[in-house]
Order: C-alpha cells, then structure tokens, then sequence
C-alpha cells in the first residue's frame, strides 16, 4: 500500500478557482481536489463552489500528467456537511433557487463524465450535497469512524436533494433502497452504506486518502466490477425501470404510503417520488430537469421557511451556553449517578453512557426493581448492536460504565446525580437530602420531575444552589429535547454543567425558569384539558385524534394521553390547576376514568381497545363513553376541535413567554416542536402564531371564551402584540 509521506506533492499546491478548492498533483499522477472552506469548522456547498469545481476540472483535463483524481476535504473531521442553508434561505424566488441547483448540477455532471476516474475519500459528515458530490465520482471509500454518516437530510428541511441526488442514487443503490434514503433522511454510518452499495470500501481513518488513490489508479486500466448490489436485486431494478405498469404500481403505493404519514402536510415527500419516478422514465437528463424545479418550488414554500428555522435554531442552541456570566463556566464532569431504573432512568443511564460515554451508577430501592432496569438496559443495548451500530465487544465496553447498586455506596465521588424517582415531592425531597448527605461538596442534584417545581423540591435543602431540573422526554434515548429547569438560587456553573451534559448526551437543550409544570408539562396541559372537555361533550375519541393528526401532530391528544397514562395526566393537571386557577379547571369526567382505574396503555385500559393485537390501527373502547357519562355524537367540526385545542397550545406557550418561564421564542418553539410533537413545519408555537397573525389568534380566543369560558382568556402578551400589529420573530418583543 503506498504511503502518503512517500508520494506526497513534490509541488506546492496550485489553488484552483477559489478559496474552498486547492488542486494538489501526486507524482503517481493522481490529482487531489482539496476541500476546505476558509474560516469554517465544516465545509458546505456555496453558490461560488460550482465554478470552483468547473476550474479545477478545466487544470485538470488540461494536465496529461494527471492519470485519476480523488475529492478529499481539508478539514480533519468532515468531508462536506450538505449545502449552506442561510444562503437558501436568502434567496428571494424560486427561479434563483432552480439556477444554484442547475448550475451544481453542470458542474457534478462533469465530474460523473470525466475520462479520468475519480473517487471520494470520505471522513466524518458526507450529508446533503456532500453526498451528491460522492455520488457523482465513479467509485467512493469512507472511513470506518463512527464520525462518518451519509445521507440525504433534505426532506427533513422541507426540500429535495437537487445536486443529482434523486437521480443518482436510484441507479447506484436500486431504487427502493433509494427512497428509503430521499425519504426519511436517514443518515448511514460508513458499514450499513457499504452494504446498501453505497460506499464501496470501507478502511481505517489513517489510510482513507490512500486506498482512494489506489482505487482510482485501478481504475485506470479499465472499468472495475461493481461491488454493489446482487443478481436479484439488479432484476427487480430492471422491471421497475423498464415495466411501466410496475413502476406505476410501485410509485403509486409508494405514495399511498408516504400520504398515510405526511397527511399531505410535507410537499417535498410527494415532489421527491415525483422526480425519482420521471427519471427512471424519460432519462437523467430529464430527471435532474425536473429536480431543479422542484428544488426551486420547495426552497420557496412556507413549509421548507419553516423547517429551515427550525434547523437554525437547533444550530443556535449548539452554541448556548444556557446561561451567561463571569461565573458560568460548566464544571468537568467525571462519573454520574441515577436514582431509579425504570425506563426514564435506565434510559438516562444508556444516553449517559453511549453518548457522553460517562460511566453511570444506576440506583434502585431492591433488587427486583433494579433487575427490570437492567433488564431494559440490556435490550437498548442489544437493540443497537443488532443494527450493527456496535460491535459485540463495543456493545460490552459501552454497558460496562453502567455499575448497578442498591445503596448509595459510590455516590461520594459522583459529580452529578440524576433523579427519576416517582412523581412524589415527599419522597423527591427524601432522595435529594440522602444524594446531599452521602455526595461531596460541589455534587449537582438533578430532578428529572415533569410537573412539581425544583424550588418546592430544594426547600430546606442544604445546598438549593446545587439543585437543578433535568426534565427528559419518553422514550429518552429516542426523543431529542432536553428541558432544563432553574430557580432563583440555581447557581449558574450549575445550570452550564447541566446543559453541557445534555449536549453531550445529545439532546437538544432549552433552559427555562422554574414553576408548576415548566414550559413544557404546562403547555401540554392545556390542550389535553380541552381534548377532555370535547369528550365530555360527546365529541368521539376518534374524531379529535384524526383532526389533531391531520393538523399535523404525530398522535392525537387522547392517543397521547393513554401514552402518558391518565392518571399522571390527572396528576398533573391537579398540579397545573392548584398554580393557575379556573384557567386550568380539570374537565369533567376525568376522575371517573382514573376512580375506574383506566391509566392508559401501561395497564391496558384507557381510552383505547388494547386487547387486539393491531398495533397500528387501535380500536375505541365504547365503554369510556359509559364512564364519562356521554353519548358520542358524529357532527364535530373538524375546524373547531383544531381550533379549541390548538388556540391552548399556544395561549399558553404565550403566557410562558410573558411571563419570563421562557427565555425566548426561540426557545419555545424548539420545546414544543422536539418535546411535544407540535407540527415541525409549522415551525413551533410562536412561528404559528405569527403565520397566522396575534390578531386573528385574539380574535379566536375571544370567540372560544365566549362560548366556554375563563380558560381561553388570551395572553397579555398576545393581546399586546395584536393591539400594536407586531410579531414574535419580527419587532422586538414588547416589555
């Protein structure tokens, strides 16, 4: 195998057409297309790098020395991370958007059309265009780091790929493989993408560029065999490509399938099997045609505006500290405790140390409620090296950092403890004076509590300082938001420790201030309240779920409040109406359902059948409307249920911000859109609002306070914005 030090340039390296592009000669005559953006930690794709491209391929075709090239990047841990998206969000039509996307396309053609072969040497993110441009070389070799992910995250922006990526990957991997890619936006690591066809080999970081170079010079003599893909697999790809009655067939259920999870509420799953489907049948020419169109339509509509905020903002709170001041500087933190194994704890315990790979004493009160913690540990473990994310031995090394216990023994060298103990301030209060007595003196009290205020919690506690809410989100290792809570005596290197430590163990995470329910229990509160009271009114189960799921939220409220359990949901809302008042007055009929001991799914009984075995489409149980003491009518409004429990959601989310629980509009619209589920590409609470106008929100509450009282009473804030004509996100917030 050659070494690099061996043939590395013997002459500087000419620059190419610009500052992202440097065009480096071997003297095995391989040329290097190096990319490295200036000033920035990734590379991404900018309108200027299509000429760059087009230069650098001009020296090469120019350069008889040059036998093969390889597109390598300069920076140490990513090859290119996708397109750079505030310079799509900047473009003011859809015909400039089209243009950037037909001009990368000229440019990655060329490259898919060069005589000289050319490979991708790829380490860490090859996402976006990344991908397009590997996509375009005739043959790709990735590191085996788990830095390394490819994948195609446009959809989940609201757009398509639109360098090629719908074209090539269907005739690179087959193109149902294909569509599983464009639509979920699923990222591989550099294994499952080789075994997907792909990648074609995967190496060690250390000798990634080499083997590239050896490939391409392989290629050299001649077109390679393709490693990629089977017999049977080609097969099936000729009469879905060649039959027009099957690929109609096919497309046809595709998009039946898409629909039943979009509820056309995402244009660009619909736009990408259109212009997959018109490639396969009129040819690339006319596919990367009809890509571009469609890239230009997308980049403009509402929803992509939406996402695209969305993506901001997650990249935003990356940077957050979460706290500002002299004395706000996260402590290391070195090994980390758990009070209780049930799922939220045995899942904070996995996240600890898959993702900030800490180790993790896991503590229960005995050894059978410790047993069924570890037993769950095991599954998440076994689960993710069954999909080859881990290899057994890394599967071992992982589980090793999580020591479980019955006692507190250990707990003095822990730097921070993490409580998922019953929803109980008794017994919250007991835990924290314990992990206070047995820990040292800087160690951090996290409580994971979805409802009771950390203030009540820390009161008579010895260091309230040191006490902090650390609210996770069920199932934890799979929900992305992480929902940190301070009182007045938080200390703030406090609050930075928590929040790096849910970086670390990737969360997204928004800080809030603390009282009853937070942000995100008291937001929730309320638009399950209403869901409540509509059945109390005889509006069927299933009517107020599919009029919330067409909305767009994955599961409608009273699917959700089975999920949560109705007696935590009475529990909560309990709380919620002690804080606030006839604002959050419980809606009839509630009581009765938990008196009935209906808790939801965890016991089988709720407001569901859980006695069938289809999974995916549940039936009502009938006999809830007993319970409640209702007949179930069948003329609800659609527009009215969406109304009455939307107008909740963000009345509340308004009344959050005014009243300094929220940091931001920012802040809210990540917590509801990554905790709660609210529909991404309506862009959160606060982005809804402001789409809509203050105005005709007000003007929605009044109407529903006037039929069903005090508890739509809009938000001085809201009330403030629509009299003064401004938005969230446009003027400054009023005082």
């Amino acid at each position: 195998m050659t070494n690099p030090a061996e043939t590395l340039v013997s002459r500087p390296p000419v620059p190419a057409a610009g500052p992202a592009i440097v065009l480096e000669r071997r003297d095995d005559g391989v040329a290097v297309i190096r990319i490295d953006v200036p000033g920035e930690s990734v590379n991404t794709l900018r309108g200027a790098f299509a000429p760059e491209l087009e230069a650098a391929l001009d020296a090469i075709d120019a350069d008889p020395s040059v036998r093969a090239v390889v597109v390598a990047s300069g920076k140490p841990d990513g090859f290119v991370a996708g397109a750079d998206i505030k310079e799509l969000i900047a473009a003011t039509s859809g015909y400039e958007l089209s243009e950037l996307s037909r001009r990368g396309q000229a440019a990655f053609s060329r490259l898919a059309a060069s005589n000289k072969p050319v490979v991708a040497a790829i380490h860490g993110a090859c996402l976006g265009g990344g991908l397009e441009l590997a996509l375009a070389c005739h043959a790709r070799v990735a590191s085996s780091d788990e830095k390394t992910r490819l994948g195609l995250p446009e959809v989940q922006l609201g757009l398509l790929p639109a360098l090629g990526g719908t074209q090539r990957l269907p005739r690179l991997v087959g193109t149902e493989a294909a569509l599983d890619l464009l639509l979920t936006g699923k990222q591989l690591d550099a294994r499952r993408a080789q075994r997907m066809g792909l990648v074609d080999e995967v190496v060690p970081t250390p000798i990634v560029l080499d083997v590239a170079v050896k490939f391409a010079l392989a290629r050299t003599a001649g077109p390679t065999a393709s490693r990629a893909g089977s017999k049977r697999k080609a097969f099936a790809e000729a009469l879905l490509v060649k039959n027009p009655l099957g690929r109609a067939v096919f497309f046809e259920q595709a998009k039946k399938r898409t629909l039943a999870k979009t509820h056309g509420n995402y244009p660009a799953p619909e736009r990408i099997l259109e212009v997959v489907r018109l490639g396969l049948s009129r040819g690339l020419e006319a596919g990367l045609g009809a890509e571009a169109a469609a890239f230009g339509e997308l980049g403009q509509s509402a929803e992509a505006r939406e996402l695209m905020g969305l993506f901001f903002a997650q990249n935003e709170l990356k940077k957050d500290p979460g706290v500002a001041g002299p004395n706000a500087e996260p402590r290391k933190l070195k090994r980390i405790g758990v009070l209780g194994a049930g799922l939220m704890g045995a899942g904070v315990a996995y996240v600890t140390a898959v993702n900030a790979k800490l180790p993790v004493r896991l503590k229960d009160r005995d050894e059978r409620s410790l047993g069924r913690g570890v037993a769950h540990l095991h599954e998440l473990f076994v689960e993710r090296a069954r999909s080859r994310r881990l290899s057994d031995f890394e599967r071992d090394r992982e589980a090793a950092r999580v020591t479980p216990a019955t006692t507190y023994d250990g707990f003095d060298g822990l730097d921070l403890v993490i409580e998922a103990v019953f929803e109980d301030l008794t017994l919250k209060r007991a835990v924290l004076a314990d992990v206070l007595a047995t820990g040292g003196k800087n160690l951090i009290f996290a409580s994971n509590t979805s409802s009771l205020p950390i203030t009540k919690i820390a009161e008579g506690s010895v260091a309230p300082e040191r006490v902090i809410g650390m609210h996770y989100f069920s199932p934890v290792p799979k929900m992305p938001l992480l929902e940190v809570i301070t009182t007045e005596r938080t200390a703030p290197w406090v609050t930075a420790t928590a929040v790096e430590l849910g970086k670390k163990q990737g969360k997204t995470v928004i800080v809030v201030r603390d009282g009853a329910g937070f942000y995100t229990s008291r937001i929730l509160g309320p638009y399950l309240n209403e869901a409540s009271f509509l059945l109390a009114e005889g509006v069927p189960v299933e009517a107020i779920d599919t009029a919330l799921v067409r909305f767009g939220f994955p599961v409608g409220p009273v699917t959700l409040l089975d999920e949560v359990g109705i007696d935590v949901g009475f529990k909560v809302g309990k709380i919620l109406h002690e804080a606030f008042g006839e604002r959050m007055a419980l809606p009839p009929g509630v009581e009765r359902l938990v008196e009935d001991e209906r808790f939801g799914k965890k016991n089988g009984r709720g407001f569901y059948d859980y006695g069938t075995k289809k999974k995916d489409k549940r039936e009502v149980d009938a006999s809830v409307y007993t319970v409640l003491g209702v007949e179930p009518k069948s003329d609800a409004p659609a527009p009215d249920i969406v109304e009455r429990c939307v107008l909740q959601f963000v009345n509340e989310a308004a009344y959050c911000l005014g009243e300094g629980i929220l940091r931001s509009a920012r802040d809210g619209d990540i917590g509801a859109v990554f905790g709660l589920g609210f529909p991404p590409f309506r862009g959160g609470p606060f982005r809804y609002v402001d789409a809509v106008g203050p105005a005709e929100i007000v003007r929605g509450l009044e109407r529903q306070e006037k039929a069903h009282g005090e508890r739509f009473r809009a938000a001085p804030l809201l009330l403030e914005l629509a009299r003064k004509n401004e938005t969230f996100y446009g003027k400054p917030r009023p005082t």
